[in-house]
């Protein structure tokens, strides 16, 4: 079992690349949907990496929680907020860029140039994505009340971008591998 495992290492890293572009084709794709464009406002509007692509006269970080909408909801108001601020566009924009990256991963089983850089372009973004875990206050529980708020506690949102720990490492390992491929095609 031990050897099958061992001798397995470069399937295994190939489907590490099959479901990073997966989840990135997936989550990427959503991004065209506007449920998913008004939940990512949170997020955006209070990071430094991010928040200078929105309309600053409405971005601001008391003013888009005025506009969220649950997901599933329609409030015509908030979609009207939301087109002014560019949530919109901005959401698509991503999309495009994380749909891209994620092919870009996949490419890399075959090209492991563009593999390397997929999974720098991998880490980069997750290192994005975890920085929310110090800018977006919707990432703790909030104090409601209770006693249980606050950091280490996360909500909904900070379990999900916690997970970006993963993609990072997953991001780094094929770019490893695709520099240990480069380095080895220049020794044949």
């Amino acid at each position: 079992m031990l050897e099958l495992l061992a001798k397995s290492q470069k399937n295994f890293i190939h489907f590490l690349r099959i479901s990073i572009f997966i989840v990135m084709a997936w989550i990427g794709g959503l991004k065209a949907y506007h449920y998913e464009a008004e939940g990512i406002i949170p997020f955006v509007a209070n990071s430094p990496f991010m928040s200078f692509m929105l309309n600053k006269k409405v971005s601001d970080a008391d003013n888009y929680k005025l506009h969220k909408n649950k997901e599933g909801e329609v409030i015509p108001e908030n979609v009207k907020w939301h087109e002014t601020n560019g949530t919109y566009i901005f959401s698509h924009g991503l999309g495009t860029v994380i749909v891209l990256i994620g092919i870009t991963v996949l490419l890399g089983i075959f090209y492991p140039k563009i593999g390397l850089v997929s999974g720098i372009l991998t880490a980069g973004m997750s290192f994005v994505t975890l920085s929310f875990l110090i800018t977006t206050p919707e990432v703790w529980v909030p104090n409601l009340g209770g006693s249980d708020y606050g950091f280490p506690l996360l909500s909904g949102a900070g379990r999900l971008v916690i997970k970006d720990i993963i993609m990072m490492a997953g991001g780094l390992v094929i770019a490893s591998d695709s520099a240990k491929d480069i380095l080895n095609l220049r020794k044949a």
